[in-house]
């Protein structure tokens, strides 16, 4: 099979579903007068509508007397539709990717790639018209889900194309995969800015130009050839189940240091004798690798990093918007949430880009570099929560998404590099499964108004302060690491000298 044809289609695909000009201005689109939640004609309309005739001196004391009775109304209701969007409406989302990633995974496999991706590009749809014609507190959670229903689906994206092309192949479409979201995420947030800034558009018409997007992203993967093979459940004639495919990597796998302390291995599991792939068996190999991969202590520490900071990472980036919004209101003012999210996925993927070059030896001080750029995130969440201004805030969310998309990406290499493509996409699902999990329990305390449903600044505070408590556990292993070394150092410098007195008593003796 050509390797032109599908990565060229899976490409167009990852292009257009990743081109969102409304999403960095989703919290200000529900907020404002668009789309709003109560279907109540906003103060401002009403006022303009009222002013419309010049009114004479007595019913302009009248009005003005309404209107400063009114405005603390408006107020609350204001605040009472932000409570609804942070507290009710994107909690659905974190459920519904932590319900439905396991399934979906699994489900992956099985139907062999295509048809994940044609329901992921139909629920990307179905978002966002949902997002343009519904109203209401139960539409919108509803779009929440089948959002997450298209996040938890990505899997087959950025999975697909291992089954239909040969390994050699392999570094370069996942870089062309890779890249083209990167590059459609960034397109689509300056779009969206540049029509917002320059053109004075509506943000009800980048949800429009959003959805035409998804509509294209939803044609390409109808192209695409229909595998034969995939990881688990279907392998290839002649490759003996789920276990022989990747008999040659998985020997490797016994043979390779993992990178962070150079010294533990991983050794593949027993195979199994049997030729079937059934589901059960399948579980039973994952759970067995599962075993074996978290039993290597370097691989638990980056993956542990991976959880850990991907969860306030959801968070940080699911909120920032919603704190915006209070720090500068985008009814009384001029955003700039496009440049933001476009500058910070650009620098994100140059900070991926370059962290090869990064002169440090990961496998000795990996754990203390984690320290160090964990602190560096928090201290990012802090002056988000505390300094009340937007530039600052702007400022410091750029260099938070940098920060964590070079350590991410560090993590991703330290994992992948031990690992097969099989244990590799279970380690992947894992981490995120629990990234997700800490998250749901996060979100359940913090945010859910059936928890603490705290204001977003009391949020971003606790999310600061996760951040430097992931930073502390790292500077532990750190420095436990680091002593362990010297310890080690200094047995192996003693040693020749307490053997030398008994040496030389033994030849005094004889």
């Amino acid at each position: 099979m050509s390797v032109l044809e599908p990565t060229l289609l899976l490409c167009v695909f990852g292009f257009f579903s990743s081109l969102r000009p409304s999403e960095p201005f989703l919290t200000a689109f529900l907020l404002g007068p668009d789309h709003n939640l109560t279907e109540e004609q906003p103060l401002r309309r009403r006022k303009q509508t009222v002013l419309a005739r010049p009114p004479s001196p007595q019913q302009q004391t009248v009005l003005s007397v309404g209107v400063w009775q009114a405005l603390p109304q408006q107020q609350d209701k204001d605040q009472q539709t932000q409570k609804q969007v942070v507290n009710e409406i994107y909690p659905v989302w974190t459920y519904s990717y932590l319900a439905l990633l396991l399934p979906v995974f699994l489900a992956t496999d099985y139907l062999c790639y295509k048809p994940v991706l044609v329901l992921q590009a139909t629920s990307l749809v179905v978002t966002y018209v949902i997002l343009l014609k519904a109203r209401g507190l139960p539409a919108m959670q509803l779009l929440e889900f089948f959002f997450g229903l298209a996040t938890a689906s990505e899997v087959a994206y950025y999975s697909y194309i291992y089954s239909v092309v040969e390994p050699a192949h392999y570094q370069k479409v996942t870089g062309y995969c890779r890249s083209v979201t990167l590059f459609g995420s960034a397109a689509g947030s300056l779009t969206g800015q540049l029509l917002l800034s320059l053109a004075k558009v509506r943000l009800v018409h980048l949800v429009i130009i959003t959805l035409a997007s998804s509509a294209v992203a939803f044609v390409a993967p109808w192209f695409l050839p229909m595998p034969k093979r995939s990881l688990f459940f279907h392998m290839g004639a002649g490759e003996g189940g789920p276990r022989s495919s990747s008999k040659a990597l998985l020997e490797k796998d016994s043979e390779r240091e993992l990178p962070l302390n150079g010294v533990t291995t991983i050794s593949s599991s027993s195979e199994t004798g049997s030729q079937g792939s059934g589901f059960v068996k399948v579980l039973r190999i994952l759970f067995d690798d599962f075993l074996q991969c978290y039993r290597s202590g370097p691989l638990l520490a980056w993956s542990l990093w991976w959880a850990l900071a991907t969860c306030g990472y959801f968070q940080v980036v699911n909120y920032a918007q919603a704190l915006w919004e209070n720090v500068r209101p985008s009814q009384d003012y001029e955003i700039y949430n496009g440049y933001v999210e476009t500058l910070s996925t650009l620098l994100g993927a140059l900070a991926a880009l370059l962290v090869g070059c990064l002169p440090l030896s990961w496998t000795q001080w990996g754990e203390l570099a984690l320290c160090v750029l964990s602190l560096l995130m928090a201290v990012c969440v802090f002056v988000m929560d505390t300094v009340r201004n937007i530039w600052m805030c702007y400022a410091s969310y750029i260099f938070f998404r940098a920060t964590y998309m070079l350590l991410i990406t560090m993590a991703t290499y330290q994992i992948a590099a031990s690992l097969s493509m099989q244990r590799y996409a279970l380690v992947f699902g894992v981490n995120t499964f629990m990234a997700l999990l800490l998250q749901s329990l996060l979100t359940v305390v913090v945010v859910d108004s059936a928890g603490l449903g705290l204001d977003v600044f009391t949020q971003f505070l606790i999310y600061g302060c996760y951040f430097a408590v992931i930073s502390l556990v790292f500077l532990l292993a750190g420095v436990c690491k680091l002593a362990s070394r010297r310890r080690c150092r200094q047995g192996g410098a003693d040693s020749p000298e307490t053997d030398s007195p008994s040496t030389q008593d033994a030849s005094s003796t004889r």
